[in-house]
């Protein structure tokens, strides 16, 4: 594969790393065009994790949008086959997910549900007839499983020489036996790519390093949240009952997942591949990677697996009698949330990641696609938030990845329930007044490694959620959290949103250039998305205009990364400073009927509905803090946000709950504000709001002026509104018994799929359940009906065109 041609001295991109991934990345560049891309690999193809994967691949993911991308991955096999010449190994075999438990099975439920929005038929079976499927195993030990048919193997050496010869194919270069020894940065924004054999200049540079990804990071000054974890498995000689099997169906054994073993089986040749993820998960070389290490195994742990080994036999037994052949143990990279890292690196212009891909045999194809459409057109063509690298701050440190990435490891097979907190590295980021909301019974989340207060426990009760798909132990006190809102006052943390500063002469201009409303105008708020040249959504923010120069811009804590990347891209080389302030400013809001009455107990100012009106902004004393407070809340009611630097969050808090003890003033959390807002029917970012939906699609027409300047997007925009969206954003109410929706069920129309839930929950105090979600435009009318499947079950909804909170906004505006 060494190409023996000199090697070239410039190119549009460099990939380094020579892994499944690597070789999808430069495949798929040429795919897209650009033929003057090389790649580069310390040793020989496939000398990191690939060569030693179990070469299983499957479309099964909690990300919908993610498991999209590993249906194109299994679909793009064929391609690459007919291209290169070069056989994939290629075994679709279909597969059985097998459950212990009846939570599990409503888990495999949720999962088919998602698979069916993908056009993929999985079916619910009983044991029995998943032992009629998978022989090997006794049906007794299950609840129930469920038929995947889009599972199988291949050949992780031949399928990654099947990129990397279908990429030279279509003029790609590879250096083989060359390692990437520096990465330095060009005032122009490309990069030389120092090699043991030379330097390359590139004007793009991509970071597939795999095992040493870590190592290509350190040479721009980049820790990247990756960890190695050892991984084993085992392979068996050949088993006269794999033997039979093959007799009698004529096919290959079927794949098989048991989640309560936590283990995986395969046809091996004769015998059965059987691999672990297993509890006490071992890291792996977590400082650095040693440049030297290449086709080496680890010393095998049978002692670390056999738990999980025990139970595999006992739920398999023909294993039992079955001799092992060889153990398999070797370093796989993972993420700390155990998806991809992919996408451009904030304020490296020009560098590119793809790592941490755990799955490489399911997803290489679909992150090739993706980063080669980002590079060579600006944007991934797909909904890639869960893959993208700046779901991760800097906050993100070597030890709390190990934390993360150790206790993902180990949850591999194990349910995450939605409202399911997991608890390693807690605790890292916290506000002032964190002790203050812990006394008084919050139940914490973290978002972006901040706590974050989601519902606060009953006086004498363990501040501890119950984990369930169905109603929690929180369904009562978040209802008495959200009648205390809407009755008195309420007091809520807003720390967790991104805040950023924008000044300078050319503030306002580059404002507007990015976004698609109008600005507000001096000591006023105003409500704005964020569109890329596509005309789709990309954020949601609010603005505040708070002197001649100085704007405030809010936004949504998990995208701060994101945005910040986009800003930064797009900002003039001067006229405009931008600072993400972080916990440099933190926040309280108040909300409901008696807010007003709480806000002017602490202030001299004017705070009247004539003086102070809604969507107002401006700076303010409360007692003797200086604060800058907006009229609105999340919650569709009266209410105010608070801003405040950290060193005043305890005493405002202190001074804001005497104020409002007259008038009952109850602390809420996230999980009352959501309940809040979907009687108000407002989305939120990361659900309602993505990058797969157009401003008017998402029923933000207010939001967006065509007839101010040139934003970006614009033109794709009026395109939108003048064609018409080809879907709708709606509000509907479900007849729920004892669990609501999540996001991410289909919705259907009779026996078709019309749409699908984006987020729901309880609305306690309309009192109904309520699932927000698109369907198509021509269904998307007020008391159209549907039905919603949730946990194997189809739901009644109802789109429902005013909001059930307040339909004429007198509240939030009185």
């Amino acid at each position: 594969m060494k190409d023996e041609a000199a090697m070239k001295s410039d190119v549009q991109v460099a990939v380094i790393g020579g892994g499944v991934v690597g070789c999808s990345v430069l495949y798929h560049l040429t795919k897209a065009g650009w033929k003057d891309v090389v790649l580069i690999e310390r040793s020989e193809l496939t000398s990191g994790s690939t060569w030693h994967a179990a070469g299983g691949f499957h479309t099964i993911n909690g990300d919908p949008n993610v498991a999209k991308l590993q249906q194109y991955t299994i679909g793009l096999y064929k391609e690459i086959e007919e291209i290169s010449g070069q056989s994939c190994g290629f075994h679709l075999t279909g597969g059985v997910l097998l459950a212990g438990t009846e939570d599990r099975v409503d888990f495999l439920k949720m999962m088919r549900a998602k698979e069916k929005l993908l056009g993929i038929d999985c079916e619910m079976i009983s044991p029995q007839e998943a032992a009629e499927l998978f022989p090997l195993m006794d049906p007794k030990h299950f609840k129930g499983a469920m038929y995947s048919p889009l599972e199988g193997h291949l050949d992780p050496s031949g399928t990654t020489y099947a990129y990397a010869k279908a990429a030279r194919v279509q003029g790609a270069e590879i250096y083989l036996r060359n390692r990437v020894v520096d990465l330095q940065h060009r005032p122009d924004g490309s990069w030389d790519v120092v090699t043991e054999e030379g330097t390359i200049h590139a004007e793009h540079v991509v970071n597939a390093g795999g095992l040493w990804a870590r190592e290509c990071g350190r040479m721009v000054g980049l820790e990247l949240p990756i960890l190695a974890m050892e991984h084993m498995y085992l392979l068996t000689e050949d088993m006269p009952e794999v033997a039979e099997i093959n007799e009698t169906t004529g096919k290959e054994v079927l794949h098989a997942v048991d989640f309560e073993g936590e283990i995986y089986m395969r046809q091996e040749r004769g015998g059965m591949l059987m691999g672990t993820y297993e509890r006490a998960g071992e890291p792996w070389s977590v400082k650095e990677t040693p440049w030297a290490f290449g086709h080496e195994l680890l010393q095998p742990d049978l002692d670390r697996i056999a738990p999980s080994l025990e139970v595999g036999f006992e739920h398999f037994p023909a294993f039992q009698t079955a001799g092992i052949k060889q153990i398999i143990n070797g370093p796989f990279t993972f993420a700390p949330d155990g998806n991809p890292l992919v996408g451009p690196i904030r304020g490296l212009k020009n560098y590119w990641v793809a790592c941490g891909v755990m799955a490489g045999l399911s997803q290489g194809g679909g992150v090739g696609l993706t980063l080669a459409n980002w590079i060579t057109e600006g944007d991934p063509g797909f909904d890639v938030w869960g893959m993208d690298v700046a779901r991760y701050g800097d906050w993100t440190t070597m030890a709390y990845t190990q934390a993360k990435v150790r206790e993902n490891y180990s949850r591999r097979f194990r349910i995450r329930y939605p409202n399911e907190e997991l608890p390693a590295a807690r605790g890292l980021r916290k506000t002032p007044i964190y002790e203050r909301l812990k006394a008084r019974g919050a139940v914490f989340g973290a978002s972006f490694g901040l706590e974050v207060p989601l519902w606060f426990a009953p006086e004498g009760t363990e501040p501890v959620e119950q984990v369930t798909f169905k109603r929690s132990n929180a369904f009562g006190p978040v209802k008495a959290e959200c009648k205390a809102v809407r009755e008195g006052v309420g007091l809520a943390e807003i720390s967790s949103f991104a805040k950023y500063e924008v000044t300078g002469p050319d503030a306002e201009a580059w404002l507007s250039r990015l976004l698609a409303n109008k600005l507000p105008k001096e000591g006023r708020l105003s409500l704005a998305p964020m569109l890329n040249e596509k005309g789709k959504l990309i954020g949601d923010f609010t603005v505040a205009k708070a002197g001649p120069e100085r704007f405030y811009v809010f936004g949504t804590g998990a995208a701060e990364t994101y945005h910040m990347r986009w800003f930064q891209e797009h900002l003039p080389e001067s006229g405009v400073s931008l600072r993400a302030l972080g916990l440099d400013l933190v926040g309280l809001s108040i909300a409901g009927p008696k807010a007003r009455d709480v806000l002017a107990a602490v202030t001299d100012a004017d705070v009247s509905k004539e003086s102070f009106r809604f969507m107002d902004f401006r700076e303010m004393e409360l007692g003797v803090i200086p604060a800058m407070v907006g009229r609105v809340t999340f919650t569709g009611d009266l209410g105010y946000e608070i801003w405040v630097k950290p060193e005043f969050q305890q005493q405002l808090f202190d001074l804001l709950m005497e104020a409002g003890a007259p008038h009952g003033i109850t602390l809420f959390g996230g999980r009352a504000l959501r309940s809040l807002s979907l009687e108000k029917g407002f989305g939120s970012w990361a659900s309602e709001y993505r990058p797969i939906y157009g401003p008017f699609e998402a029923a933000m027409d207010r939001f967006v002026d065509l007839s101010k300047n040139d934003f970006i997007g614009r033109a794709a925009a009026a395109k939108e509104k003048a064609e018409g969206p080809k879907r709708r954003l709606v509000t509907m109410t479900v007849e729920a018994e004892d669990g609501d929706v999540f996001g991410d069920e289909p919705i259907w129309r009779g026996e078709d799929i019309v749409g699908w839930v984006t987020s729901g929950g309880y609305a306690h105090h309309a009192d109904r359940s309520v699932a927000m979600g698109y369907v198509t435009s021509d269904l998307a009318q007020d008391g159209e009906t549907f039905e919603i499947e949730l946990l194997g079950r189809r739901l009644a909804a109802t789109i429902q065109a005013e909001p059930l909170f307040d339909p004429q906004a007198e509240r939030m505006r009185g």
